[in-house]
């Protein structure tokens, strides 16, 4: 079997999809790249995605409707904090009828989950194209595209599944492949040259993919989803937020902290502002401590960040092998941060 296809056959058990509805990518990025251009939009055409959704996301978004005259709506939160508004996102579902619904799985920005079965369900029900990215998911919580209801899913192979950088993967459903979805610029491996003014796309997900690979990564890929899946997304679904439940527990005691979290059941990323000090000092202070963390800056969440009135939050991700006396660790390292 080519290196490609165990990559693919990994990747797709992580989201219980057929390899052949998989295809390779150098990162979350580039697929959800390739996911758009598939999608030939036209002036007028609507996107319908979150407040919440990647900063990437939103600023591709954003081009399109510069240079294509799409309109870009975004369905609003629901009042309790539990993420977007559900059936505000299908009302605008019937009136608008997008081209294309967009919702990112967990944000970036905080541990927010998003309700993707439910908003799947709606889609299916009115025969919309629904793309949803799984980047900070994939590796944390069993997936399941058939559940979803998705036609485009994206994710990246480090994060959770914590595989090498420069590895993501596309999920296209097989509706999208028969009805003929295809990237916009394809190339010798996604298609065949038949003759002198016409060509034709492979069958499979390759078609998003290029001649060129790098096959260490994808190896590396491979390695990755079958690690995570021989240790089991089911427990690991159910660790990494008790650890994340535990540490915001611990942070909510410390003067100065101000946690940034919403939602009934937060995924393991604890976001959190804190008083007194610029975003680069803390991350430092942080990383002298062997405390791995990550910036998040208002330009990454503005309608988020603007809702919250912050200006930029440290983010933590406890895994499934940390353990409890670490969190302890990371508690007590931010409570005496929060002191000086």
């Amino acid at each position: 079997m080519a290196a490609y296809e165990v990559a693919a056959g990994g990747q797709a058990g992580l989201i219980g999809a057929e390899p052949s509805n998989v295809a390779f990518a150098g990162s979350a990025t580039h697929a959800y790249s390739k996911a758009l251009s598939a999608i030939p939009f036209e002036r007028g055409d609507v996107i319908l995605t979150t407040r919440n959704d990647f900063i990437s996301n939103q600023i591709a978004f954003l081009s399109l409707r510069d240079r294509f005259g799409v309109e870009v709506v975004h369905a609003p939160d629901h009042p309790d904090g539990t993420g977007v508004d559900v059936e505000a996102m299908a009302a605008l579902m019937r009136s608008r009828r997008p081209r294309l619904v967009a919702v990112t799985h967990v944000p970036t920005n905080s541990g927010l989950v998003q309700p993707v079965a439910e908003i799947g369900r709606h889609c299916r029900e009115q025969g919309l194209i629904y793309l949803v990215d799984a980047c900070q998911s994939v590796g944390q919580y069993p997936i399941d595209v058939e559940e979803i209801g998705c036609d485009l899913l994206t994710a990246t192979c480090r994060k959770f599944l914590r595989g090498p950088r420069g590895s993501g993967f596309l999920y296209v459903s097989g509706r999208l492949l028969r009805e003929g979805y295809e990237p916009l610029f394809i190339d010798m491996y996604g298609a065949r040259w038949t003759e002198p003014g016409r060509y034709r796309p492979v069958e499979t997900a390759a078609r998003f993919e290029e001649w060129e690979f790098p096959y260490a990564t994808l190896l590396g890929s491979a390695a990755a989803a079958r690690y995570a899946m021989d240790v089991g997304l089911e427990p690991v679904s159910r660790r990494t937020p008790a650890l994340a439940a535990t540490l915001r527990d611990r942070l909510a005691g410390v003067g100065g902290v101000r946690l940034l979290d919403r939602g009934p059941a937060p995924a393991a990323l604890v976001t959190f502002a804190i008083e007194g000090w610029r975003p680069q000092p803390f991350k430092q202070a942080m990383d002298a401590r062997r405390i791995n963390s990550a910036l998040s800056h208002r330009e990454f969440a503005l309608f988020d960040f603007g809702d919250k009135d912050v200006e930029w939050c440290l983010r933590l991700s406890p895994h499934y092998y940390n353990t409890e006396e670490e969190v302890e660790l990371v508690a007590s390292a931010v409570a005496e941060l929060a002191a000086r």
